[in-house]
Order: C-alpha cells, then structure tokens, then sequence
C-alpha cells in the first residue's frame, strides 16, 4: 500500500478486454462499510450506470465502485441496462457486499454493449480481499483519450485523502465527460460529507470546461471509512477542495489537443451565479480559445463574450474591466506595448483573464472557470476518435 494511501481500501486493476492493450477494469472497494457521496450528469441519456449508482448511493453508504473503461454501455435498451446490473451483482459478490452497495461507472463509446463473456471471466478471476491499494494503477486503468493518469493525495490531521480522475473531452459541466472518486479514512458522518462533497464539486469540477458538451455518463463520489478518526471539519473541505481542484487543472492541461490551461476570474458580480454565468461564456468561447492557443491579443474577444450573456442587463460595458494577467486592456484603447504584454503573457502554459463586471464594486461574488485552447489536436482526435 502507498504510504499515503487512506486506511481501509483496497484496489483490482486490471485488462478485462474491453480494450485491445490497455488496463480497463478496476475496483476500489472499502473493507468497511464506508460513508459516501455522489453526483452525476444530468444527461436525458444518462446510461445505466449512473442510474444504478444513483440508486446505490441513496442511502449514502457504499463498500465502493467498478469501472469500466472504453465502453460507456449508454443507448444499449434494456439489455444494457441487465448487463450493467450483472457486472455490478457478480463484483459485489466477489467482495462480499450486498450489490447495492456497489456503483458502477462506465466510460468510452456510446451505443455498444459490454463484451459480457469477456467481462464475466475477468470478474471470476477476482480473489478478495485484493492484494494492496494501487490508486496509481487505478488511475491508469479508467482513462480513455486521457494522455496521462490523474492522482492527487493529501493530509488532514491524521487522516488521509486520495482522488483519481479521468476526462479530456466532453467536457460541461455538470460535469463533464468525467468519473472520479476520492477515497478518505477521514470518519465524517453522511450529511456533512454529502454537503462538503457537493460544495466542493460545484466550485471544481462544475467550473471545468472543455469543449461545452455534455456527457451521458459522468460520475464523481467519494468514500469515506473512518477509521482515522474525526477531523476538523473546516480543514477537511479545504484539503478535499484543493486536491479536486488539483485535479480538474490537470485535466484542463490535457484537455483533448490542448496545450495550454485557462483560467477565467469574474468578480465584481451582482452573485455568484452571474458570475458564473459570464466566466462560462469566455472559457467556452471558440474565438477566445483560439487567440488564446495563437497567442493573439484580440481582447476583443473577451468582451464578445462577456456580451453574449444578453439577459444580464445590469452588465454594463462603461463599468466593465478586462485585464489578461497583470495587464489591463479595457476600458481604454490598449497600446501596442500593453498588446505585446498580452501576447507574451498568452505564450505561458497557463493564461489567466480576469473580467470585473463592475455590478456591484464592492461584492464578494466571483467565480473562476478552467478550461484549455482550442488546437487543430482537438479536432483530428474526435473526428477519428471511433475508428
């Protein structure tokens, strides 16, 4: 086991034959019945495996999740539906739980069932309890165009805290084209956990934005065992929403063709709804991503955006402020020596816009959106990404 590695859990990875090479299943299983918390897409085709994970996790208590990767098992009818309950029953039995207690994730192309004979050897090969807590390889096992995995660890007393994810693409929130899963043997009751869990998620993973589509599958939950005790409660929502937002950076950097992270701050706003609302428009902007991957100081740009949330009406554009890095560019006319600034600072692996909306001067509400450029990579990935 990682010396980090939170107490009480224990990871399968492995090749079930889902893909032709590479890892593809995994299990991360509690020891304990483990308190737990979950959100998923709000996707109209959301697939069977969110449905069922959301059943499970009603109850806010799980022994843990499988994921499977390179099939999302989504637009399959009833037969999909049968064959995601199947893997989930035959996993639960192979760690001793009752299958309600197991969710179940799924990620890759929609529209194909699983290769259940495949799948059904693999999970017979499972030998409980499983040999130590490879977080690391399990972070491998659930990519998909991913380039790299995503792990994250940290400290809270004496408690400890790991988060995997995966995600590149489709990425809108709520949420993304996402699954990940944070384990902790932090001892924090169901209520608190669920409400610190879906704090942090709406100021991480629901900030992040890739392409602005939505995916039918996207989960993120977190198990917590217990068994080091009780930590304060404040400094247990900082290290978990620092570790997610570590993570939702990583995968801004590897952003399906990108190449560099882009972070938007909206302050000034009437709320943080608002706030949001505008920092959304420019990440996901295509004229903003582009100048950005070009290094272009089209400002201009910024406040298209900006302008596009029309029903705003108290945006007004005489008390708008748009600064890249430390450089502002509105109001007034940039010069050429404030433009070669932007450019320069649009040449860094990292680009920070700032945009004050002047609404309210002295407001508190303000929201950061993290998303990439848009590269010429994104678009040959997904116009071969099937074949």
């Amino acid at each position: 086991m990682h010396a980090s590695s939170p107490q009480g859990f224990l990871v399968h990875h492995g090749r079930a034959g889902i893909k032709e090479t590479s890892p593809d299943f995994t299990v991360i299983a509690s020891e304990v019945p483990a308190v737990a918390s979950a959100v998923f897409t709000r996707s109209r085709f959301a697939g069977p495996s969110v449905l069922l994970s959301r059943e499970a996790v009603a109850d806010r208590s799980a022994r843990g999740v499988v994921v499977l990767s390179g099939n999302a098992n989504v637009a399959t009818g009833a037969e999909g539906r049968r064959d995601a309950e199947e893997i989930r029953r035959r996993v639960a039995e192979a760690i001793g739980a009752d299958e309600n207690d197991v969710l179940i994730a799924s990620t890759g192309l929609i529209g194909h069932r699983y290769p259940m004979p495949l799948l059904r050897a693999h999970v017979a090969s499972l030998r409980w309890p499983f040999p130590g807590a490879d977080f690391d390889a399990a972070a491998t096992a659930i990519m998909t165009t991913d380039t790299h995995p995503k792990i994250r660890r940290a400290r809270c007393g004496d408690a400890r805290l790991v988060g995997i994810a995966k995600g590149v693409g489709m990425m809108e929130p709520d949420m993304a084209t996402l699954l990940t899963f944070f384990c902790t043997d932090a001892a924090v009751g169901p209520v608190v956990l669920d409400d610190v869990f879906r704090r942090v998620m709406d100021r991480t993973f629901n900030a992040l934005s890739i392409d602005t589509d939505t995916s039918t599958s996207d989960t993120a939950a977190v198990f917590a065992s217990g068994l080091a005790g009780h930590v304060d409660l404040v400094e247990f929502e900082r290290a978990l929403g620092a570790l997610a937002l570590d993570l939702v950076k990583d995968i801004a950097r590897d952003g399906e063709g990108a190449t560099k992270l882009l972070e938007v701050r909206v302050t000034g706003a009437r709320d943080v709804a608002q706030a949001k609302r505008v920092a959304k428009a420019v990440v996901n902007s295509p004229l903003v991503k582009t100048a950005v991957h070009g290094a272009d100081p089209n400002w201009g740009r910024v406040a298209m955006a900006v302008g596009k949330c029309q029903d705003d009406l108290d945006i007004v554009p005489e008390r708008v402020t748009i600064s890249f890095g430390a450089q502002e560019v509105y109001p007034g006319t940039p010069g050429p020596k404030e433009l070669e600034r932007v450019a320069e600072h649009l040449k860094n692996a990292e680009v920070a816009l700032q945009v004050d909306l002047g609404v309210r001067p002295y407001s508190t509400a303000e929201f950061t959106a993290y998303g990439c450029d848009l590269t010429e990579g994104y678009v040959r990935l997904n116009a071969d990404y099937s074949t």
